[in-house]
């Protein structure tokens, strides 16, 4: 079964492989919210195959098993343990979060009245439903380059990316290896109208995010983009789940 029939014809809440930052609090890692304590809400279910991804539990099932590694979650369930912390913001992330959008949209509004603020983690892929697209959510679109391994038809949607740039409440996040790559971001950004972007250090150790650092920081100052971190990684000897 594919993953948008499995996710779309599924009537019984939605497929979560975790949530994370009630018992063990946390921050948001990445972007525009860098720092800020967060809670998470990571679906399952990817329709890309990064290389480099490190949340493969929610799409590849040559190495995992789909049954032990995601669960069904209802609204109800989720806004109570949303509600259990006085944490303001939420992230939702994947996977890729969008393939569930139309069953996200009460929950978002659940949190909304709550005085919650949402930010997804997206892909880029799938255009925003205009219901998300409301104040005090905002999207952090992380576009996939060729480093990915994903061609590019699958990983590069303008309809989406147009969508996204057009609504206002968008944020570009690029994961990048080498100064080389950032001609690539450039390309996108000006076909797409993208902004504002974010470049990313790949990297899942202190000392090759360091690495990365180091080698990015020069030339993406000089573009005027923002560099921003994986700080779970920095921060935490176990980040999973952080």
């Amino acid at each position: 079964m594919s993953t948008l029939v499995e996710v779309q014809g599924g009537t019984d809440g939605l497929i979560i492989a975790e949530c994370f930052g009630v018992d063990q609090p946390t921050f948001q890692g990445e972007g525009p919210s860098c720092g800020c304590p967060a809670l998470f809400i990571r679906l399952s279910r990817c329709n890309l195959t990064c290389d480099w991804c490190d949340t493969k539990e929610s799409w590849d099932w040559s190495q995992f098993d789909p049954r032990a590694v995601s669960k069904r979650m209802s609204v109800a369930e989720l806004l109570a343990w949303a509600l259990s912390s006085p944490v303001e913001l939420v992230v939702i992330t994947g996977g890729e979060p969008m393939i569930q959008q139309a069953k996200l949209i009460p929950l978002v509004q659940g949190l909304l009245t709550t005085g919650k603020r949402i930010e997804f983690e997206t892909n880029g892929t799938f255009a925003p439903d205009p219901a998300l697209l409301v104040d005090s959510v905002r999207f952090n679109v992380s576009p996939k380059l060729a480093n990915s391994g994903v061609v590019e038809e699958r990983r590069i949607v303008p309809a989406a990316l147009e969508a996204f740039a057009a609504s206002g409440q968008a944020a570009f996040k690029f994961v990048t290896r080498t100064v080389a790559e950032l001609d690539e971001i450039g390309a996108l950004v000006d076909r797409y109208g993208l902004d504002p972007v974010y470049v990313m250090p790949e990297g899942t150790t202190p000392e090759t995010l360091i690495e990365t650092t180091r080698a990015l920081a020069d030339a993406v100052a000089a573009r005027r983009w923002h560099l921003t971190q994986r700080l779970h990684v920095l921060a935490f000897p176990d980040p999973r789940g952080r």
